[in-house]
């Protein structure tokens, strides 16, 4: 059995603005890094194999001042990126809403079968997160690892790790630097 301690990355200004980041690549606000430096005093109690992180530079850069804290190398992981929002990404909520109404309606009301403008639906992030997630347990059999993502990967992991369909995955979504700790004992699916 291994355990993954999920960790959302720090707040970003685009966070407090309510503008969808996806891959976009906005930096940490300083409450964001102010939230980095929580977490990693929260977690200094355990040890770590490793941290693996999105390659995004909210996720990069929370995971880095979580890591000079935990004394634990981090490790990109670009599958672990947030989902891609297509023409969606750098948008405000109220934007979205107003220029594209049906398909953020259907976003917001069967989520698994929507996809935005361009972007990723949610079975191929699920898809991708669940592959590095089996890879990096095979890895550290066993072990406790670091995971710093995003919302909706963080979601997945979560969902699959409690055995949920992803129809539950806007329950399962974290607060910015936030953590939890799941127990994996086999392949998430």
């Amino acid at each position: 059995m291994s355990t993954l301690v999920l960790i959302r990355h720090g707040q970003t200004d685009w966070n407090v603005e309510g503008r969808w980041q996806g891959q976009a690549d906005p930096p940490l606000n300083e409450l964001g890094r102010e939230e980095a430096r929580r977490v990693a005093r929260e977690l200094r109690q355990f040890e770590f194999a490793t941290l693996y992180s999105s390659d995004l530079r909210r996720a990069l850069e929370t995971a880095q001042i979580i890591a000079v804290r935990i004394g634990a190398p981090v490790i990109p992981e670009p599958r672990l990126r947030e989902i891609h929002l297509g023409k969606w990404q750098e948008m405000l909520s109220t934007d979205i809403a107003a220029q594209y109404p049906d398909e953020f309606r259907r976003w917001h009301d069967s989520s698994l079968a929507a996809r935005p403008p361009g972007g990723e639906d949610i079975p191929s992030l699920a898809a991708r997160v669940l592959q590095a997630i089996h890879e990096i347990i095979m890895r550290h059999p066993g072990r406790r690892v670091g995971i710093v993502a995003h919302e909706l990967p963080i979601a997945v992991i979560v969902c699959r790790a409690r055995g949920l369909d992803l129809r539950h995955l806007r329950d399962a979504i974290p607060p910015t630097g936030a953590w939890q700790e799941v127990m994996v004992t086999g392949v998430l699916k």
